[in-house]
C-alpha cells in the first residue's frame, strides 16, 4: 500500500501491517529510503474517533467502493 503527498509523490510505501499485544504495528519505508516501524496504541485510536464528523464517517463507509483518481505509480 502507498500513501501518497499532497503533489501525488510517494510519502510511504506500507511493506506489513501486525499486531504487538494491544497496539498495531506498522513497518513500511519512508520517501523511499527510510526504513520505518510505528505504532498506534488504543488510546490513540480512541483519540482518532474525537476528529470524525458525522460526513466523514459516512465518506469512510463508502470509501472502498468509490473510484480512485489516477495515481502515478512507480
Amino acid at each position: 500500500m502507498k500513501l501518497f503527498n499532497l503533489d501525488n509523490s510517494p510519502l510511504m510505501d506500507v511493506n506489513a501491517i501486525s499486531r504487538d499485544n494491544n497496539d498495531l504495528i506498522i513497518k513500511g519505508t519512508i520517501m523511499g529510503a527510510m526504513p520505518m516501524t510505528c505504532k498506534l496504541t488504543p488510546a490513540e485510536a480512541r483519540g482518532m474517533l474525537k476528529m470524525l464528523t458525522p460526513g466523514l464517517v459516512f465518506f469512510l463507509l463508502t470509501f472502498l467502493f468509490r473510484s480512485s483518481a489516477r495515481v502515478p505509480r512507480n
